[in-house]
């Protein structure tokens, strides 16, 4: 799905690639070329507002004032093609402090080019804004900006934190031509280096110099890795797109993270630690391990039937749905929150690792084998397996193994049944943290029955010439859990009215009700009863058989894609319909039977109409996406078999006529 290559930062000598001839020498701030002038079309994007001409980066170390400094310098030249959704003559550069450190810019300059003009940022126009108690940023805008303009600015960034080594995006939001990262980093400092993303690197070099860094007071010196890379005519990530993970998982950068610093003066501090030596300390940790220690309190907390009626399962359940009931999310992520289990259990309010480690103390109070299961959400990105990263986690469920079988649970979602987790967890795979063992990566995969079938009945009554019809609405799985939110906060008034909008102004719902009868924990049946008018036009009656449509657009509308398409859990939409012939009428036309398959038993579209001659017609639809997830080379086939789907429902029509 993506590609992440990690290495280890100080390897064996390497020799400077053939590549190095394509590496470009870093122009003079303030130098715009002839073709940079007249450069006013992408063809390679025509839809590009404006374009990168030229961008380098430059990480080192340095000694300043007796003081090592991580230095980091950027210089950029962005031309303007169309000011029409242009969005970056606003600049934002981020800065971290601590309570006692934080990054400065030092030496920035930024102008506008346009038409032999320079029109420089003042200096009182740069200016910082707070964040967060972490973060700055230091911001400007730049001035008279037109199209045709080239915008150009460059800085030096100075940081005491060794450990925040700035990586490279080489994709944004426009096209670049050419990208530059260089970097030389002195054998003290270890750093495991990550490239992410699937597009190729024009320029990939590693070489050491020797003797490169001088640190006062000492005889020997560091020697260093130089690292260039470079990319040639990088795309623009576009992800407007639906479904799809985060852009975190796909958009093409370098990262670094610090695992180890050789101190001037002898001894070694790893930052980068196993999972043996993750587990031991999640033990006490004050946020998790010592969170998960409270089932003392829970079992005095709530009625002793509730840890003891039933088998394991039962238990396991009964304790879910009371979770579930008795907290209310306040929508807050995190795994390390300061979390505080007691307070949240007695105000019946907390955050998703709150709640969820309530959980999992209430079945450890009940003998239920039971863990906690580290994840990230499908915003945040995937963790990655090679180390630990705890920064890569931002969630937390409970892992149940009962019997020969194993289900995630989250409280959080008052409508989501026993063994599901919410949508945004549906992110590949997580950590279980299991303490009395060792912690281990465990698949998470989605409910498979996810489904919203139409079951429709059509009669047509020539002389009132009206159509009356009852049509039963089944969801299951996500669709369920989906639906019981609406109807659980929409009034039933309101929920009718919006409805009858959605369908068209010639329907009307006459009476709603749950079929509890034909509904369970994962599955909801509805029936409604109906009657439609305008049907008739001279001695012709219309019919659009679809009622209800599944959806109205195609949701995927670009040319191509180079990420994957992830719903997030396989699923099916069936339609059948029967309706009886009026009286005095034959079927003059019906929709063309359609069959169209994805590859590898992707999906399935079927539609089709039979006339069998007797008094009633029958339609039978489905579109089935068997699986959740779909590698961008299937991008053509969904693209066309939604576009099928949006045309059966859209433009199908049957037609009777008067005999």
């Amino acid at each position: 799905m993506y590609k992440i290559i990690y290495l280890s930062l100080f390897v064996v000598t390497m020799f400077f690639s053939v590549n190095q001839i394509l590496a470009q020498e870093k122009p003079e701030f303030g130098t715009i070329l002839k073709s940079e002038s007249e450069f006013t079309f992408y063809e390679k994007d025509p839809e590009a507002t404006g374009i990168y001409l030229s961008e380098y980066g430059h990480n080192f170390f340095d000694v300043r004032d007796n003081y090592i400094w991580l230095i980091t310098k950027y210089h950029a030249k962005v031309k303007v093609l169309n000011m029409e959704g242009f969005k970056n003559t606003d600049i934002e550069i981020p800065l971290y402090h601590s309570k006692k450190s934080k990054e400065k810019i030092v030496n920035i300059r930024a102008v506008t080019h346009y038409n032999g003009m320079r029109i420089p940022v003042k200096a009182e126009e740069f200016y910082e804004e707070e964040v967060n108690e972490k973060w700055t940023q230091l911001k400007f805008t730049f001035p008279n900006v037109q199209e045709g303009a080239i915008l150009e600015y460059e800085y030096e960034m100075q940081s005491p934190f060794h450990f925040n080594f700035q990586g490279w995006e080489f994709q944004t939001d426009i096209p670049k031509l050419y990208s530059e990262f260089y970097a030389e980093i002195p054998g003290n400092w270890l750093y495991n280096r990550s490239i992410i993303g699937s597009l190729k690197l024009s320029v990939d070099e590693s070489r050491i110099i020797s003797s490169c860094f001088k640190f006062p007071g000492l005889k020997q010196d560091s020697d260093c890795e130089a690292l260039r890379y470079a990319m040639k005519d990088i795309p623009a990530f576009k992800d407007s797109e639906k479904y799809m993970l985060s852009a975190n998982n796909y958009r093409s950068r370098i990262e670094f993270e610090l695992s180890e610093y050789k101190s001037f003066y002898g001894g070694t501090d790893k930052y980068t630690k196993t999972w043996k030596a993750v587990d031991r300390e999640f033990k006490t940790d004050g946020d998790l391990g010592v969170q998960l220690k409270k089932k003392n309190f829970f079992s005095k907390s709530v009625d002793p039937g509730l840890l003891t009626q039933g088998d394991d399962l039962t238990r396991a359940k009964n304790i879910y749905e009371f979770v579930k009931n008795h907290f209310t999310w306040n929508e807050e992520y995190g795994v390390w929150n300061d979390n505080k289990v007691k307070n949240a259990f007695d105000q019946k309010k907390g955050s998703a690792a709150e709640i969820n480690i309530s959980l999992i103390n209430l079945l450890n109070a009940a003998g239920i084998n039971v863990n906690m299961m580290l994840l990230a959400t499908r915003n945040k990105g995937l963790p990655k397996k090679t180390h630990p990263v705890m920064t890569d986690f931002n969630y937390l469920v409970a892992k149940v193994d009962i019997g020969e079988k194993s289900y995630l649970l989250d409280a959080t979602n008052k409508y989501m049944p026993f063994g599901m987790l919410p949508y945004h967890s549906l992110n590949y795979y997580g950590r279980v943290m299991d303490f009395d063992n060792n912690s281990y990566w465990y698949d998470i995969v989605p409910e498979k029955s996810n489904a919203i079938m139409l079951r429709a009945q059509m009669t047509i009554d020539a002389s009132e010439k009206k159509l009356t019809g009852v049509f039963d609405l089944i969801n299951t799985g996500y669709k369920k859990v989906v639906q019981d939110e609406v109807l659980s906060t929409t009034k039933e008034d309101s929920y009718i009215e919006r409805l009858e909008e959605e369908i068209s102004d010639d329907f009307h719902i006459m009476s709603h009700e749950k079929q509890l009868k034909y509904s369970d924990e994962k599955k909801l049946t509805e029936r409604f009863n109906f009657e439609m008018e305008n049907l008739f036009q001279g001695d012709n009656i219309y019919l659009n058989p679809f009622v209800i449509k599944f959806f109205d657009n195609n949701p995927f509308t670009a040319s191509e894609r180079n990420y994957p398409v992830d719903f997030g859990y396989p699923m099916k939409y069936q339609y059948v319909l029967n309706v009886k012939i009026p009286d005095g009428y034959n079927v003059k036309s019906i929709p063309e039977n359609k069959n169209f398959s994805l590859p590898d038993n992707g999906g399935v579209l079927k539609l089709n109409v039979s006339d069998n001659k007797s008094d009633t017609l029958n339609l039978f639809f489905t579109f089935d996406l068997n699986s959740a997830h779909y590698s961008n080379a299937y991008y053509a086939g969904l693209k066309q078999f939604f576009n099928e789907a949006v045309k059966s429902q859209s433009q199908s029509l049957i037609v009777f006529e008067k005999i």
